[in-house]
């Protein structure tokens, strides 16, 4: 099932022999006529193409391509009558797809759906430094069959130290089901934030939003034409004190879910999270030590029903502890 690059909460991660029992045999390669005057690497790229062409060009450079018994270079002119071999190797992102046992707190579970309560701290998805010990590793041990669906039915993420709740389609169908949900915008996603100041009781925050333009770890909001749309919505609840600065408890409602939204659209309003060290100012961070915020009422149709549901979980026991600190009470849920 092929995911919407303008979909909500970019996955980046891209291991197509992931969890697909990748073969690493030796590939022997018979050029033909046809691939004279092309470029190496572009033709070896289109006879393997089970192999990304990154992965193909690391195999270049260390040496595990030969042209008839010789080191080949990618960028090198394919004449159409030589014997290329390519010997495989495997990379850390080869096992992302290994099943884990680990403790998942799963407040819903049918034969179509599993909405999870993440814990701060824990990696939704496997990517660059997290190929283990992540939710998608726990969800494969507890539910094998979930090999067979894209990304192990994941359709959304969390931050890896952002808290709450995620849905997950157990079945290809289900997961589908769930995507044309986030594409409709019809899923009901409230976030509660700690943030440094007072903003004012409400308001919408329609601001696109890209990668950072001098750091590539930060996204930012952009006029930029490969910015994406991000839309906000938020409502004070609640004020307090920190250190003797004002903060305030916000409920935001999404109707996207670009990487970062909530940090970035508040930051941008000058309300950075408490706790945000990417977002947020270096002498405020010894005060919580994650981004204040959590992910707390999740709503959508029931994929094999069209039932709507909905969930509601209490604030992560850090979070509440930060708010009783600061004098806030946690809300009740409606």
């Amino acid at each position: 099932m092929p995911f919407d690059p303008d979909l909500d909460d970019e996955l980046d991660a891209d291991f197509p022999n992931a969890g697909t029992g990748a073969d690493f045999a030796p590939i022997t390669l018979q050029l033909a006529p046809a691939h004279c005057g092309q470029r190496l690497d572009k033709v070896v790229a289109g006879l393997v193409p089970q192999f990304s062409r990154s992965r193909l060009q690391q195999w270049f450079d260390d040496g595990h391509v030969t042209v008839d018994g010789k080191p080949a270079k990618g960028k090198g002119t394919a004449y159409g009558d030589e014997t290329v071999l390519v010997l495989p190797q495997p990379a850390p992102e080869d096992t992302a797809y290994t099943p884990e046992a680990m403790a998942l707190d799963i407040v819903h579970e049918d034969d179509a759906i599993m909405v999870i309560n993440k814990p701060a701290g824990l990696v939704v998805h496997p990517g660059s430094g997290n190929w283990s010990g992540t939710l998608l590793n726990g969800l494969l041990h507890h539910c094998p069959q979930l090999v067979s669906v894209p990304r192990a039915g994941i359709v959304h993420r969390l931050d890896k130290d952002t808290s709450g709740l995620m849905v997950v389609g157990k079945t290809l169908e289900a997961q589908t089901d769930l995507v044309r949900q986030l594409q409709a915008r019809t899923v009901k996603r409230e976030y509660l934030a700690l943030v440094w100041g007072t903003p004012r009781l409400s308001g919408t925050i329609d601001s696109p939003i890209s990668r950072h333009p001098k750091d590539r770890v930060k996204m930012a909001v952009s006029n930029a034409p490969m910015a994406k749309p991000a839309i906000t919505h938020y409502e004070l609840l609640e004020t307090g004190e920190l250190d003797r600065r004002p903060v305030s408890l916000v409920q935001c409602r999404l109707e996207t879910g670009r990487t970062h939204q909530i940090r970035v659209h508040m930051q941008s309003l000058g309300y950075a999270l408490v706790g945000d060290t990417v977002y947020g100012k270096p002498h405020l961070m010894p005060f919580f030590h994650r981004q204040a915020l959590q992910a707390r009422r999740l709503g959508l149709s029931h994929p094999s029903t069209g039932e709507h549901m909905e969930w509601v979980v209490p604030l992560a026991a850090d979070f509440a502890e930060l708010l009783e600190r600061v004098g806030i009470e946690e809300p009740e849920a409606a």
